[in-house]
């Protein structure tokens, strides 16, 4: 291949830069290939005109290390790290570490220009000889020796928090001893191949491209005590404006053992007929087209402080929002019956409502019957033993038994009271629902200012 002076490298860097011809079209012309001209623009990016002047090439034992540390923490190509430090042939760093990795440390040190005296190369050819035979072996057998009891113990180490050592594992010791020890012999030791060792350790150096994002659901499994599954933080990280797979999300769940808990069965009030059952109307038809067309009821049961306690809420299936509740010590009629009073409050004179339940006796009671009349409220009840026909409250208490009684400790039921009011605000305000994807009053907001 030709020599070429600077001003053939610079005018060559232009000619491609301008966009005027090809590295191909200009190595052709120069009579060289496309991989010099490509060499030179990479000077030039770094170095600019100054990368063509030539360099003093007598490079110190230090400066070969720190060419060999970057490239191999930075994950550059010869190429690349050739351009950085402006060494004329990439070649020349792809010698280095060769020596680096078959002979140590000691291989990168610089040698005397010019050659030794018959008698000065005598007497050191005797030197090396004494020194092949006896101590050089001996001090190389110890080295070995010392490599081959620290590899293990780093390994150990490792092995000692997880039950299998991946070549990951693997190539991290290697990486950590690589200025101790030769990387042949490392990798030779780990069993695991040079190629392999260096692919791994480019990855080891890059960012992890999930750390952001395992940050942020991390963030938001916590802020929701962890109420959360994959779905909602799914869709709580869109609301961020993060659009991630469901899958992504559940696979970064559970590397960092992030699970939503279980729910809980609800509680039975049916003891046959005790009044007058009310058809089936709404038959499971759960959406509604605005707020206050379909309003669902029920009571559950839990045990606290070795006492039973009775909740009965009323949710609107427009957004899932809870209307109101009551909370007591026994299951008794006026826990309905103060309810409906509160929910009543709530609703607006001109309605066309229909109010669900199951067969519980509280709904059969004449009482009940007569208040959703005199307010113009269509009564509809659940199917004998079809626990379907009403589960989005029966859900509801799944989610508020499992979110709330069974992931916090309470001092007392007057604390539970309280932590109650401020979890059914956080479902209404706040918490995510799957279908809605926001909570359910955001929901109404828009509906009211899309109306």
């Amino acid at each position: 291949m030709a020599k070429f002076t600077a001003e053939d490298k610079l005018k060559a860097v232009k000619y491609y830069l301008n966009g005027k011809e090809s590295s191909y079209k200009i190595a052709e012309t120069m009579g060289t290939d496309n991989k010099a001209i490509l060499k030179w623009v990479k000077q030039f990016e770094y170095h600019g005109a100054e990368a063509f002047t030539k360099p003093y090439t007598n490079y110190t034992k230090q400066f070969k290390l720190e060419v060999l540390n970057y490239m191999i923490e930075n994950g550059t190509s010869l190429n690349e790290t050739a351009a950085i430090f402006k060494i004329p042939e990439p070649s020349t760093i792809s010698v280095w570490r060769r020596k680096f990795e078959t002979q140590g440390l000691d291989a990168l040190q610089s040698k005397k220009k010019g050659r030794l005296s018959l008698k000065k190369e005598s007497n050191q050819h005797q030197k090396l000889s004494f020194i092949k035979g006896s101590r050089e072996e001996l001090e190389a057998r110890i080295k070995q020796l010392e490599m081959e009891n620290e590899y293990p113990k780093k390994v150990e180490c490792l092995s000692s928090n997880q039950r299998k050592i991946t070549k990951q594992d693997k190539a991290q010791v290697v990486y950590g001893l690589r200025h101790k020890y030769p990387v042949k012999a490392l990798v030779k030791l780990a069993g695991i191949p040079r190629s392999t060792y260096y692919d791994l350790v480019k990855r080891m150096n890059r960012p992890e491209r999930d750390a952001n994002l395992k940050v942020e659901i991390k963030a938001i499994y916590e802020e929701h005590e962890g109420r959360y599954g994959y779905r909602r933080i799914r869709d709580e990280l869109t609301n961020r404006g993060q659009k991630v797979n469901h899958k992504k999300v559940q696979r970064i769940m559970k590397e960092l053992g992030l699970k939503c808990l279980v729910r809980m069965k609800k509680y039975k009030s049916y003891k046959g007929t005790v009044g007058k059952i009310a058809p089936n109307i709404l038959n499971r038809n759960f959406t509604a087209n605005a707020p206050n067309e379909k309003w669902t009821t029920d009571i559950t049961e839990f045990k606290l402080f070795g006492q039973k306690l009775y909740l009965s809420p009323v949710i609107d299936l427009f957004n899932g929002e809870i209307i109101t509740y009551t909370i007591g010590f026994r299951p008794t009629y006026s826990l309905v019956s103060d309810m409906l009073e509160k929910a009543f409050e709530r609703l607006p004179e001109d309605h066309q409502l229909l109010m669900h339940s199951d067969q519980g006796w509280h709904y059969q009671m004449k009482q009940y019957r007569q208040a959703l009349e005199s307010r113009g409220i269509v009564q509809s009840m659940s199917r004998k033993a079809n626990c379907y026909d009403n589960s989005v409250i029966e859900n509801f208490f799944g989610i508020m038994k499992s979110e709330l009684l069974y992931l916090m400790e309470f001092e007392s039921v007057e604390h539970f009271k309280m932590e109650l009011q401020k979890y059914i605000n956080y479902y209404n305000t706040k918490r995510i629902k799957a279908k809605l994807k926001m909570s359910p009053v955001q929901y109404r907001t828009h509906y009211t200012y899309a109306a």
